[in-house]
């Protein structure tokens, strides 16, 4: 098993100056790198201070100035929120200055507080068409001249200035309806899905639809898939209480933004009682225990060993949940320290 991190600048709240915010990513980041994760993935987000992102390529780029062999993903950027050159250009001139270590993942976007800022008059339930006309047309502009006339967009002859470093840059979708299974797979690109804080059925169910998917496809390689969870390691499984206190309250404000409810003050979403929620038993402390990925070292072992037997390529380390930084840097050294070298010792067993 592979594995990637996936890491926010992130706010709960006004205490914690940027700045600190900033560098505690690239900390994380450099971290990873010297670890020998694969890859960190920088996501888009607007007008919302859980996840400062407004343009995932800065954050790679920042990053591939103060790391030297991780690879560099977005996760995603949101194709509605782009025209094809400006993303087909965006994303080149990463993989340019980062010295060919882009992955480019993209997706339909989350929320429909973001679209009612970003593309008013889109409902996010609408949105992967979009996706699905930007991704060929990106592909196009960087192979050379490119002319397009399409639903939503249209241009004369143009072409991605600069041209990507690699002559295929690996391509990622973010898949959870079995109609994104089925067009990663008819088309060649990886898969990265997200349980949220679902059981393991719910992997198993994304496995389910890629298996699908496969049958449609008859002849089609299987790609890629990496499934991400939110993760936080403790010395004492006595602790786990801290980044369960952690992750509900970050998850109420998420269920605020994912619910569209209107109360943000300054980009910060309010805390909603989860247990008013419809969908409250998925925040359910034992539930996060047992679903998320927090413990020891060892019972994250095992956890993850439950993934790479039911297939799963790379695991996706969600290091954003609210937690504090210092417990969030512990947690990466014991993933790091005691996590990955298991893993490494049963592929050299193998």
């Amino acid at each position: 098993m592979k594995f990637q991190l996936a890491i926010n600048m992130e706010r709960i709240d006004d205490s914690l100056d940027m700045k600190d915010v900033a560098r505690h990513t690239l900390e994380m980041v450099q971290m990873a790198d010297r670890a020998g994760f694969e890859i960190a993935w920088a996501a888009e987000h607007h007008a919302m201070e859980m996840t400062i992102a407004p343009n995932p390529f800065q954050l790679l780029t920042w990053w591939g100035d103060h790391t030297t062999r991780i690879r560099l993903g977005t996760a995603v950027a949101v194709a509605p929120y782009w025209t094809p050159i400006r993303l087909a250009g965006e994303a080149a001139m990463t993989d340019l200055l980062t010295g060919g270590r882009l992955e480019f993942g993209i997706g339909s976007g989350a929320y429909q507080r973001e679209f009612d800022r970003m593309h008013p008059g889109l409902k996010q339930s609408d949105a992967w068409r979009y996706m699905h006309e930007m991704l060929p047309t990106v592909k196009a502009l960087w192979a050379g001249d490119y002319e397009h006339n399409g639903e939503f967009w249209q241009f004369p002859k143009s072409t991605s200035v600069p041209k990507p470093v690699q002559k295929q840059v690996p391509i990622w979708v973010a898949a959870r309806a079995p109609i994104t299974f089925d067009y990663a797979v008819e088309h060649g690109y990886n898969i990265m899905s997200w349980p949220l804080t679902r059981p393991m059925s719910e992997v198993d169910l994304y496995l389910e639809r890629l298996n699908d998917a496969l049958a449609k496809h008859p002849g089609k390689k299987r790609p890629e898939i990496a499934m991400m969870r939110h993760t936080a390691l403790v010395d004492r499984a006595d602790q786990i209480g801290v980044p369960i206190a952690a992750a509900k309250r970050q998850l109420s404000q998420f269920e605020n933004l994912f619910k569209n409810l209107g109360d943000v003050k300054n980009g910060f979403a309010r805390q909603i009682p989860l247990e008013d929620l419809e969908n409250r038993a998925e925040y359910d402390p034992q539930m996060l225990s047992d679903n998320l990925m927090f413990g020891t070292p060892d019972q994250i072992i095992k956890r993850l060993k439950g993934y790479e037997e039911r297939g799963v390529d790379s695991f996706i380390y969600y290091a954003s949940l609210g937690l504090g930084h210092v417990e969030q840097k512990r947690s990466m050294e014991l993933f790091c320290n005691e996590v990955i070298p298991a893993f490494a010792k049963v592929k050299e067993d193998a």
